[in-house]
């Protein structure tokens, strides 16, 4: 929607018509759905979304909905550059299904490892667990490396 650089957010939009300033609305078409621009004074306006870009709206009954909500009842449509095909397009995000696994897989691991320290901290203070130096944890670990190195 390159008609206007500048944009209004919803919180400005609702002042405007309450105080009675919007002249007109013009809703436009446009691949994906339908964008907004409000007349004001001697200013044209496209609606912003919450993050700053133009607010598209898919449905236009939802942005008819959305109009009338905030006062606006008349206004222009211009279907010109609207393509019905552009909404076929799947919005799915394959790496937001991925990231949420593995904040899953993150969160078990933590609560595994949160829930073993616990139980050995508690062995060595109810004595089920014995303290072991450094010199005793060196033959150990020396000892595994060994039996792995030999696998």
């Amino acid at each position: 929607m390159a008609l206007t650089a500048n944009t209004i957010d919803h919180a400005t939009l609702e002042h405007l018509v309450e105080a009675g300033a919007v002249r007109g609305a013009s809703i436009i078409g446009q691949p994906g759905g339908w964008g907004v621009v409000v007349q004001y004074g001697m200013t044209e306006r496209a609606l912003a979304a919450k993050r700053g870009a133009v607010r598209i709206f898919r449905k236009f009954e939802t942005l008819v909905g959305y109009l009338k909500d905030i006062g606006i009842v008349k206004y222009q449509v211009d279907a010109s550059q609207y393509d019905p095909a552009a909404l076929q397009v799947q919005r799915t995000r394959s790496d937001a299904s991925q990231r949420l696994k593995d904040a899953h897989e993150a969160v078990a691991y933590r609560d595994w490892l949160q829930g073993k320290v616990s139980a050995s901290r508690a062995g060595l203070e109810d004595g089920t667990n014995k303290a072991i130096t450094a010199e005793e944890w060196a033959s150990v670990r020396a000892a595994k490396l060994k039996q792995r190195d030999a696998a």
